[in-house]
């Protein structure tokens, strides 16, 4: 089952009259059961594809698909966009995923509480597999960096979507935390009608994937 569809995805920028192509036409689909692996160089087009995929970025050419829910998610207002996300995706950037007036737990309800469903247990527990049962009340400006996208992970997770998209999840983390990450990935995957797509560095995370793509300057490369 097809859970996040892109088709022809293009993005370009504009500085002046120079024009920076960031996406060619990129296709992909990530289906359930799956963890699929986006590897490339700084500046590959990565950040800017994962954007468009979770509708904070709308492409200029191609489209967006939350399959699962039968929706297109390009082209649409931030106000539906901001739900399909909510209610679907849950999405970890390589920064700005916390509130800086909310501690960690609070963070990692957030997104449940908005669509009125949060879940302390499951926040707690995914708290608790990335190594952070002892920081619930800590405030953001208080973590360190490889806290703060593990805190990210969890908040990307509580609210239960189909599908995770994560930019580089394990950037600043050691190799035994390395490994609790990719092991709570993995467990969300195998659970029916999830999947996720990874944008990572880390040969080690790209080892537990189902498929790897690779990104050059905004088109795929042979795997």
């Amino acid at each position: 089952m097809t859970l996040l569809q892109a088709t022809d995805v293009y993005r370009f920028y504009h500085v002046g009259d120079d024009e920076t192509r960031a996406l060619r036409g990129a296709s992909l689909e990530v289906r359930a059961g799956e963890l699929v692996v986006l590897l490339g160089r700084s500046g590959s087009g990565k950040s800017t594809l994962l954007a468009c995929l979770a509708g904070l970025d709308d492409p200029d050419g191609g489209q967006v698909e939350v399959a699962v829910a039968s929706r297109r998610l390009s082209r649409r207002p931030e106000v539906q966009r901001a739900r399909l996300r909510a209610e679907h995706l849950g999405v970890m950037l390589q920064s700005g995923n916390l509130l800086p007036h909310l501690n960690v737990l609070e963070n990692v309800l957030l997104t449940g509480r908005i669509l009125g469903k949060p879940d302390e247990v499951r926040a707690r527990e995914l708290l608790a597999q990335l190594g952070l049962a002892g920081r619930l009340a800590a405030y953001p400006s208080q973590l360190s960096g490889g806290e703060t996208a593990r805190v990210s992970l969890a908040a990307a997770l509580a609210h239960g979507p189909a599908i995770l998209l994560a930019d580089e999840p394990t950037a600043e983390l050691d190799l035994q935390t390395e490994v609790q990450v990719a092991q709570v990935i993995e467990a969300f995957v195998r659970q029916p009608g999830h999947g996720a797509l990874i944008a990572t560095h880390s040969p080690r995370l790209a080892a537990h994937a189902s498929r790897v793509l690779r990104l050059k300057d905004g088109r795929w490369q042979d795997a």
